[in-house]
């Protein structure tokens, strides 16, 4: 299976990077205070936005994260595979840009527009995903 062949170390040290950018996309200096005037939200203290809790939204998160670093990882290790040779840095950085824009941003789009929350609510929210799969790709690369 597949699965034994990706390099582990290098999907966890991406997944943890991925983590980390989403972190500071979302931080209180960044764009979190942007986003949440523009979807209209209201913190509930101790809470945040969600109804569930920190450890539920945090957990669903990090459980995201690694599914689109697996998947990411997957998708270059099938590359190199077609291509009988590693990808490397550049090619990993590629790949994943290709992935956030062509997977994560494109199939978010109409959700946003549909829902009402207009492209700027869009630009914040696929604008963290793309830079993270396109760091993970990077981090993948490099581990070969």
């Amino acid at each position: 299976m597949f699965l034994t062949e990706l390099n582990w170390v290098a999907i966890l040290v991406a997944f943890v990077l991925f983590f980390v950018v989403g972190a500071i996309w979302f931080g209180p200096k960044t764009f979190y205070p942007a986003w949440v005037k523009l979807i209209g939200a209201v913190e509930t203290p101790g809470k945040g936005l969600g109804h569930h809790g920190m450890p539920f939204v945090f957990g669903l998160t990090a459980l995201g994260a690694l599914v689109q670093v697996v998947a990411l990882a997957s998708v270059i290790h099938f590359v190199e595979l077609a291509n009988g040779s590693p990808v490397g840095p550049v090619g990993g950085l590629v790949t994943g840009l290709l992935v956030g824009i062509g997977f994560a941003a494109a199939s978010s789009l109409s959700h946003r527009l549909f829902s009402g929350q207009g492209i700027r609510v869009w630009l914040i929210e696929v604008g963290g995903d793309v830079v993270s799969l396109t760091l993970a790709g990077l981090v993948i690369g490099l581990f070969g």
